[in-house]
């Protein structure tokens, strides 16, 4: 799994000239899911992304995390993360997992997310050409990717 996390100071997705999820002060967090990942990758990105300490405290150090700022959580599916652009000048997708597979560890993410943050996470639609909308506020942008724990 891959995620782009943004920390914003609002963020939301309208598909179809609908508004699917908005969030105000939180993280805006762009996943990407591969083939190979697995329940473990799931379980320790949606801990890492749950706890990342880059909110600012009373000194402006990047020392709180989402649940000290009462922080939401905007999470998009984005295949796109995986792009390969090694050879041509078209990107080749061939590592992003297949929505039989995507699917359900999208929606394993929201699950999760939502009982470790103990908020609705917002979503938008897997699959569907969304128009996102945010204010980085920072700007901060973490990269994270779980077959790379560094």
């Amino acid at each position: 799994m891959r995620a782009v996390i943004q920390r914003v100071s609002n963020a939301s997705c309208v598909v179809d000239n609908e508004l699917t999820g908005s969030i105000n002060t939180g993280f805006l967090v762009l996943l990407g899911i591969e083939d190979a990942d697995t329940e473990d990758d799931l379980q320790w990105l949606a801990q890492k992304i749950s706890n990342l300490r880059v909110f600012g405290d009373e000194n402006g150090l990047m020392n709180k995390a989402l649940a000290d700022v009462d922080g939401e959580i905007l999470l998009i599916s984005q295949f796109t993360l995986f792009a390969q652009t090694k050879k041509g000048n078209r990107p080749s997708f061939i590592r992003a997992a297949r929505p039989d597979k995507a699917i359900p560890m999208y929606e394993q993410m929201i699950t999760t997310l939502e009982t470790i943050t103990g908020r609705k996470i917002q979503t938008g639609v897997f699959g569907a050409d969304m128009k996102i909308s945010l204010v980085n506020d920072g700007p901060v942008t973490i990269i994270m990717d779980t077959k790379s724990r560094e």
